[in-house]
């Protein structure tokens, strides 16, 4: 039977070293001066999440734990005790190795915050959580609403050698066909190996889903609109038509209306919900999340890069069977964009070509055997940035006659040469002493110029430490690990026959003592 255990303590003789967890909000005492060898103090693997639950439902609380010897998990509230056995109930789940708080029939007083203890011979680790009750009609308890604002569903940091926590999250609410290119955007180039990993985990997911939810299907990630609005979307039939819906951003709750004029908003239709942004700001980057009470049904990434266009995307004029093709350059690499007619995006495949240049600068789309169906306008995004053009087909009357001319052009002499130019010079740059650090400017010029790159008025074009390409007028330096000696002055000069052209900037390294 479980019992309530109070607070642990180090005694008198004992040591109290406070450590750090990676797990942030996670408080780990140890009570020895030196572990044993194969020993540890407790610690958090995954904390308990802030969780918002309708009066009369059930509520659980989870933890996943570590300590070698396997620590005790106890439990407890701010405001009185959890040690009645009708109200509370603790278990193990082993196959999900998670300690679990169970509230079979939440009141509305049993809205608190609440203290998950790992205790072993060497030390104890204590983190909080949040349970916030609404009242039947959906509304929380006043005394609650400004908490319910503020509850976090955390999830546990990266450790090393171990994959983002994250992406098995936007794995499980993707479709197959995307794994490849999430994995990629978090360097994973082989999935294959987390499949049975995965397939565990989606069954235990659809298991608590299926406690909410009849039916949940058509999941769509988040997504920039040719209109400006930023939306993701699901198709969802519920049990209970009053269950509660809440989003949360990087943990967060986020609260949000069902008129046009919120922001964010929801709109439902059906069976389908529309959750959207107008007018998306870098701000609005986050990691967002949709739970029916206690079920994740949801869960996807918007990213706001800082790019912007340097090319974009043109015009195009097509002859029916034949392909068009669009392309845009980009100030900073990214492995992909959206590309989109009206409101659906377009996928790689029998009717789209969809490609990136090697430096992930230059991104083509190819619209393969134009029909006139293909007529109208096309969307090139990146980030919150958009590029539009319109492809129109042409249909020609074929003279069966016509294979036997030969048109032959009048013979004429252009002179298209001219001395170089910056079209977008290069900006200031600052980073951190470690990470990477990528520049780049656009350059014109016929013939097309020589470019130099110098790092305080020394040439860094054959220097290996530094990986430069020039693309279709793109020039690019990627330090891969900047350091003290990256800081500095950094000039580009181009030159053709015709003439020279210089510009500058500055790279300023965080974290290195001038």
């Amino acid at each position: 039977m479980w019992r309530h255990v109070k607070m642990f303590r180090p005694q008198a003789d004992q040591m109290a070293i406070k450590k750090q967890s990676r797990v942030p909000g996670v408080i780990i005492t140890q009570c020895v001066e030196h572990l044993p060898l194969g020993k540890s103090t407790p610690d958090f693997i995954r904390k308990p999440l802030a969780t918002t639950v309708q009066e009369g439902k059930k509520a659980a609380l989870k933890a996943m734990v570590s300590g070698e010897p396997v620590p005790t998990v106890t439990w407890e509230r701010n405001k009185g005790e959890v040690n009645d056995q009708e109200k509370y109930k603790t278990r193990y789940d082993e196959r999900a190795r998670e300690h679990i708080l169970e509230i079979p029939n939440v009141k509305l007083d049993q809205a608190d915050s609440y203290r998950c203890f790992a205790t072993n011979e060497y030390g104890k680790a204590v983190c909080t959580t949040t349970l916030t009750v609404t009242e039947a009609n959906g509304q929380a308890p006043q005394d609650f609403r400004s908490m319910l604002k503020k509850t976090k569903k955390q999830l546990p940091p990266m450790k090393e050698g171990e994959i983002d926590p994250k992406l098995w999250e936007l794995l499980l609410s993707a479709p197959r066909k995307d794994y490849e290119k999430i994995c990629f955007d978090f360097g994973v180039t082989d999935f294959r190996w987390l499949l049975k990993r995965l397939n565990q985990m989606k069954k235990e997911r659809e298991d608590e889903q299926a406690k909410v939810v009849e039916k949940l299907d058509d999941v769509k990630q988040i997504e920039v609109k040719p209109g400006g609005r930023a939306e993701f979307s699901l198709n969802m039939t519920l049990w209970d038509p009053n269950s509660a819906i809440n989003l949360y951003k990087d943990g967060k709750y986020v609260p949000y209306g069902d008129d046009e004029n919120s922001n964010p908003s929801l709109k439902k239709t059906g069976t389908k919900y529309v959750f959207s942004i107008k007018d998306p700001q870098p701000e609005d980057a986050g990691f967002y999340q949709l739970d029916v009470d206690e079920a994740n049904v949801l869960t996807t990434d918007f990213q706001v890069p800082a790019v912007e266009f340097i090319a974009k995307i043109k015009d195009e004029k097509a002859v029916e069977s034949e392909d068009a093709i669009f392309q845009c350059v980009l100030s900073t690499p990214l492995n992909r964009i959206t590309w989109s007619r009206r409101d659906s995006s377009l996928e790689h495949g029998d009717k789209y070509e969809i490609t990136v240049s090697e430096d992930k600068l230059i991104h083509t789309l190819r619209v393969k055997d134009c029909k006139m169906a293909d007529n109208g306008a096309y969307y090139a995004i990146a980030g919150i940035t958009s590029s539009t053009a319109s492809l129109t087909v042409e249909v020609i009357a074929r003279d069966p006659m016509r294979k036997f001319l030969v048109n032959m052009p009048e013979t004429k002499c252009l002179d298209f040469q001219s001395p170089p130019a910056f079209i977008v010079p290069l900006k200031r740059r600052i980073a951190p002493q470690g990470y990477e650090c990528h520049m780049s400017c656009a350059v014109k010029g016929d013939p097309a110029p020589r470019v130099t790159w110098y790092h305080n008025n020394i040439s860094l074009n054959t220097n290996t430490n530094y990986h430069i390409t020039n693309t279709c007028g793109v020039c690019s330096l990627l330090i891969l690990r900047v350091g003290a000696k990256d800081n500095g002055e950094y000039n580009v000069v181009i030159e053709n026959k015709l003439g020279t052209a210089e510009c500058s900037t500055i790279l300023n390294v965080r974290g290195i003592n001038l």
